[in-house]
């Protein structure tokens, strides 16, 4: 079940809503927490039971943590935790390219395992992962109440597709929250302004994507409008489904923390990382980067920690190479800046700062979406022309003044522009008068091209 769908839209989200502020407080986690399992039921029926030995088994472990406190016992639970959470990801996720990678060095072929990819399974290990190491460090209190910790790790707001929730960041969220009906507007605004990025531009894109992907007339700006596309659709996909999550955490009394900060103003790539996934590159930071030495190490070390990471982070988003050079890229990327080139970016103007960032990002994606490293460089090298193919053709002029405007749209939408135009004095009454009613427009165009159309999938779903 998607967020950007008629059933999740009309019939789940109303029926809970209801309940959950119908029932005494007492009772509104467990209405959470069943509602979050019926969520992840109705989409990965066959592998609900994963996440419950896996919330079983991090609650025990975390329970014994406590108990032995300061001592090797409590440090064994935390490895034999770690081995769970982090072995079950590698079984479910990467044996396949693990055995992929063995089978091209040995005569003996070894089988493929047939399992399904469990949705959401990397974002919940990590909240697992993030919450058995806090209370480890003495940073968080074991959480007796099984039940209070597994609606934490099921959440359904954020148990798909992120943002990665900290524990220590909602803990006591778990015990006492606000519900307010400013707070719960606030959520449905969040909401519907993820909903519309989602709908009316990443799904626009998305489609104008694949069409490139699947055309065999190529031509220079037929590339640059794939490449824009792409980069523009996993921003709104992604930062949409944030949005939403954001806002349907507000609507039940919860303050997730910002996943997004529009990213592509940035005049780094240092800086662009402080603006995108923020949960993700936070979660790194303060569970790999840092332990590992962070920069306070040797230059060499600094280098391997940097590297290491990034490597680890492209693994995360996929099992395929493309996912571990995507990562590599944007090591070595900040590996230059920090040691060569950021301090002359800081003095250059910023337009070609920012210039020099979208070109970076979008190389990036380019490779984020590449099946294999043919088509990647073929698709990095018709940017400049590579194959001497043409600069236009009819195809990629048909498809620029068919998506051109939703292209611009979503170029000044990933700035503050809008916003800092609808927040300024002398027209934030106004807005504040009209703003219900484009709401409520925006989310009746939504509903009717979710009714309309087909392609509706969320990205990050298979992480």
């Amino acid at each position: 079940m998607v967020f950007s769908s008629i059933t999740f839209l009309f019939y789940f989200l109303p029926v809970v809503l209801a309940i959950y502020y119908i029932v005494p407080n007492k009772f509104k986690n467990i209405v959470l927490l069943i509602a979050s399992f019926a969520f992840y039921f109705y989409g990965e029926p066959k592998y609900i039971w994963l996440m419950i030995f896996s919330i079983i088994a991090t609650y025990i472990f975390g329970r014994l943590i406590d108990k032995y406190r300061k001592t090797k016992k409590a440090k064994l639970f935390l490895l034999l935790d770690i081995f769970v959470s982090v072995g079950l990801l590698i079984y479910f996720k990467y044996a396949n390219f693990i055995i992929n990678n063995i089978n091209l060095w040995i005569n003996n072929k070894i089988d493929f395992i047939y399992v399904a990819l469990p949705i959401g399974i990397s974002f919940y290990t990590f909240q697992m992962l993030s919450y058995i190491i806090d209370v480890y460090r003495e940073e968080a209190k074991g959480q007796k109440n099984i039940l209070k910790l597994a609606m934490y790790i099921s959440l359904f707001p954020q148990l798909i597709a992120g943002p990665i929730v900290r524990y220590t960041a909602i803990a006591d969220q778990l015990e006492n929250r606000n519900h307010t009906i400013e707070k719960f507007a606030l959520g449905v605004r969040r909401f519907i302004i993820g909903l519309s990025k989602k709908v009316l531009i990443a799904n626009v894109l998305g489609e104008l994507v694949n069409i490139f992907l699947a055309s065999n007339e190529m031509s220079v700006l037929y590339y640059w409008l794939y490449a824009i596309s792409a980069m523009l659709q996993i921003y709104f996909d992604f930062s949409g489904y944030s949005d939403m999550a954001i806002g349907l955490g507000k609507m039940f009394g919860f303050d997730f923390l910002e996943n997004f900060n529009y990213p592509y103003i940035s005049k780094s790539i240092t800086e662009f990382w402080r603006r995108w996934h923020m949960s993700l590159s936070g979660w790194f930071r303060d569970y790999v980067y840092i332990p590992l030495g962070g920069n306070r190490t040797s230059k060499i070390k600094w280098i391997r920690n940097i590297l290491v990471v990034w490597l680890l982070t492209g693994l995360w988003h996929g099992a395929d190479w493309n996912f571990m050079i995507w990562g590599l890229y944007f090591g070595i990327l900040l590996i230059i800046e920090k040691l060569f080139i950021g301090k002359y970016l800081e003095k250059i103007p910023k337009i070609f700062s920012h210039i020099y960032v979208l070109i970076l990002v979008m190389i990036s994606f380019i490779i984020f979406n590449g099946e294999n490293i043919s088509q990647i460089l073929e698709n990095i090298g018709g940017l400049v022309g590579a194959g001497n193919i043409p600069l236009v053709s009819q195809e990629g002029l048909y498809y620029l003044k068919s998506f051109g405007v939703t292209i611009i749209i979503g170029c000044i939408s990933a700035t503050p522009l809008s916003k800092k135009i609808v927040t300024s004095d002398k027209i934030k009454k106004a807005t504040n008068i009209i703003e219900p009613i484009f709401l409520i427009g925006i989310f009746l165009i939504c509903t009717s091209y979710i009714i309309d159309g087909s392609f509706n999938p969320f990205l990050y779903f298979r992480f």
